[in-house]
């Protein structure tokens, strides 16, 4: 009944659910002061990370994702971001620094394409 197409949107779901949690954890757990130390976004002028809602703490490292995924975009919100972190070189960033970031958001971007992919076969008796 089903196919190995809704196997395999199921399995990359849960591959970025386990990486997206993993590099969650080292992200917002263990890394967070490195990581803000070295990239410096201008919201952490006005409060420490911590005291910043999760909320705000999640959009900020979104911003360093945009950086250093997408450093010459212009348009819209990855746009803003490189607008507000254009002293971060993504070429120089460590990689010890970037990939709990890439990680997290990655995962969160490729799960939610393949949720969304998983939804319609589903819905289309595929």
């Amino acid at each position: 009944m089903h196919s190995a197409a809704i196997s395999m949107a199921f399995s990359l779901f849960v591959l970025c659910f386990i990486t997206c949690t993993i590099s969650g954890i080292v992200l917002f757990f263990f890394k967070s002061k490195q990581i803000n130390s070295a990239l410096k976004h201008p919201y952490l002028q006005h409060r420490t990370f911590a005291q910043y809602p999760l909320a705000v703490r999640a959009a900020i490292t979104l911003d360093y994702f945009f950086r250093l995924m997408f450093p010459g975009t212009r348009f819209s919100l990855i746009g803003n971001a490189n607008d507000l972190l254009g002293h971060v070189d993504p070429k120089k960033t460590p990689l010890a620094l970037k990939w709990p970031i890439v990680g997290f958001w990655g995962s969160c971007w490729l799960g939610l394409i393949a949720m969304v992919a998983l939804w319609i076969m589903l819905y289309l008796g595929v």
